[in-house]
């Protein structure tokens, strides 16, 4: 990231906190004008540190209590390395980090039973020609934390 400045990093941890944060309210929490910090989020925006905003959803309640992690590993390493692209339609994979280590890339996924977790992995496995490692969540302490 370029050299931000100190209130520009306010503005994007009070963003972070509450994406609906009104501009007054952003204004009061920085000694800003409304204007002021109006013409900033912009700015953030236009410069790509502000990338879009987004509602937090609770899993549980839509269905697809289920979290886990799945590695993924190419079956033959020669192949290309488009497996993100392979698995994009899958609509239960909710994240896709290609990492550094034993596994190509890491999955976070959310289904709703174990069975619906098992056929996962099958349709996985065949559309991607992958091998996988799975972490079942068993609870959460905190995700999606606010910058600090």
């Amino acid at each position: 990231m370029s050299e931000v400045e100190s209130t520009d990093r306010k503005i994007l941890a009070l963003l972070a906190e509450d994406g609906r944060m009104s501009f007054t309210d952003l204004g009061k929490a920085t000694g800003l004008s409304t204007s002021a910090v109006h013409q900033r989020v912009k700015r953030l925006e236009t410069k790509g540190l502000i990338t879009g905003y987004a509602a937090l959803v609770d899993h549980e309640q839509l269905g697809r209590p289920l979290t886990a992690f799945i590695s993924i590993t190419p079956i033959d390493p020669s192949q290309p390395d488009d497996y993100p692209e392979r698995l994009v339609d899958i609509p239960e994979i909710e994240s896709c980090w290609s990492v550094a280590g034993e596994e190509s890339y890491i999955l976070k996924i959310r289904v709703a039973t174990p069975r619906d977790l098992e056929d996962l992995l099958a349709r996985i496995r065949s559309a991607a020609n992958v091998s996988t490692r799975t972490t079942i969540v068993l609870s959460t302490a905190y995700e999606n934390r606010p910058l600090g």
